[in-house]
């Protein structure tokens, strides 16, 4: 067996920056899509029954994590 107590493996340094050219797209975006994340979080709340689902902030901020570096790689 390996013994990863005295030497760890290296995480992975990720390695997109976050410029401000970035956060100029990031913010609108993340900004219109939270009413369409906040009435996906109300149906999903009635559909399950349960408030163990991800608020509207942070599925918008995964929507707009998602869709802003797709416009820079166009």
């Amino acid at each position: 067996m390996t013994d990863l107590t005295s030497n760890p493996p290296q995480r992975a340094q990720c390695s997109r920056r976050r410029t401000p050219e970035y956060w100029l797209y990031f913010v609108p975006i993340f900004f219109l899509a939270l009413p369409f994340t906040s009435v996906r979080w109300v149906r999903d709340i009635v559909n399950l029954r349960t408030l163990n689902v991800r608020g509207p902030l942070a599925r918008a901020w995964s929507e707009a994590d998602r869709i802003t570096p797709l416009i820079f790689s166009a």
